[in-house]
């Protein structure tokens, strides 16, 4: 079962999907196994929200075989502490009332399950929950799966919003339509 919560950017989970995902995103930019000096160089810094997502034995937690999107606070044990990270998605204040999307990353081993598509629903939820209307992403060329899905889901493309030596392709989204 893929339960996804907001997780503290330093604890031992995101800490390691983090890690995972910036590794992913450094071997595929140089096209070869990434050292851990270029892993450690790739980091920066970390988002305001963290949503990390844990793939929890079913009955591991005590629950009901739920999705854990109950908007429980996790004191149910469907904290992750029993499950792998698997995903997450980070979310930082860009300006008033906009947010950037960041590390959005599904491990291998979880992906062709919607887990892509959950953890952007839950960072749209979490930035509406915190006042913002608009969300945007910055993406690269050779992240094809990604820039599909940021389509699919209502995404569109946006001229730069900012300088950023990875960044090939700019992405908003309204989520409060007036």
């Amino acid at each position: 079962m893929l339960v996804i919560k907001e997780t503290p950017a330093g604890s031992p989970a995101a800490t390691t999907i983090v890690r995972l995902y910036l590794t992913e995103m450094v071997e595929r930019y140089h096209e070869r196994p990434a050292t851990a000096a270029e892993v450690d160089a790739a980091s920066d810094d970390d988002p305001d929200v963290l949503l990390v997502a844990f793939d929890v034995p079913v009955g591991s937690d005590g629950s009901d075989g739920s999705d854990g999107s109950d908007g429980s606070d996790g004191s149910d044990g469907s904290d992750g502490s029993d499950g792998a990270p698997v995903g997450c998605v980070g979310l930082r204040l860009a300006e008033p009332f906009v947010g950037e999307v960041t590390k959005v990353y599904v491990h291998p081993s979880a992906r062709r399950r919607g887990l892509g598509r959950r953890l952007l629903a839950a960072v749209e939820d979490a930035a509406l929950d915190r006042g913002l209307r608009t969300l945007r992403l910055d993406t690269r060329s050779d992240l094809v799966e990604a820039r599909a899905l940021y389509a699919a889901i209502g995404f569109r493309e946006i001229p730069p919003h900012r300088d950023l030596l990875y960044a090939d392709h700019w992405y908003a989204k309204d989520l409060v339509q007036e």
